[in-house]
């Protein structure tokens, strides 16, 4: 299995899907950079996966990724993490607290976002669909 990512507008529909390389890591992209930087008016956040069961949270090179990506748009983003049976939802929340968990996003469409997990799961289980 390997980490996979998504790039999502405010809804929670897809607008990149970045097949990764190993279990530790999505690799840096040009091509996902160009396609944040393109839809910057509309994105909503970066999801990944943790590739296993279980609980997880934001390692220090997701933590770094979202400043430096943030930085960069000038927007603070949504940032889920799935494994392969949950979800975390992580977030900025303030400068004492830096980013954090918020326990649910509310998307116009929850049966698609579902579905928008589910696919990710899947490539990451998948390898990214190698």
């Amino acid at each position: 299995m390997i980490e996979t990512a998504v790039v999502f507008t405010r809804n929670g529909h897809p607008l990149f899907w970045l097949p990764g390389s190993s279990a530790g890591a999505v690799p840096d992209s040009r091509a996902l950079w160009d396609n944040m930087w393109e839809n910057r008016g509309i994105v909503g956040g970066v999801a990944h996966t943790h590739p296993w069961d279980g609980t997880t949270g934001p390692s220090h090179e997701d933590l770094t990724t979202f400043k430096a990506i943030e930085a960069g748009l000038g927007t603070r983003l949504i940032w889920p993490i799935a494994t392969m049976t949950h979800v975390v939802y992580i977030t900025y929340l303030d400068a004492v607290r830096g980013y954090g968990e918020v326990m649910h996003v509310d998307f116009r469409d929850e049966d698609h976002w579902f579905n928008v997990i589910k696919t990710l799961r899947l490539l990451s289980q998948n390898n990214g669909g190698k």
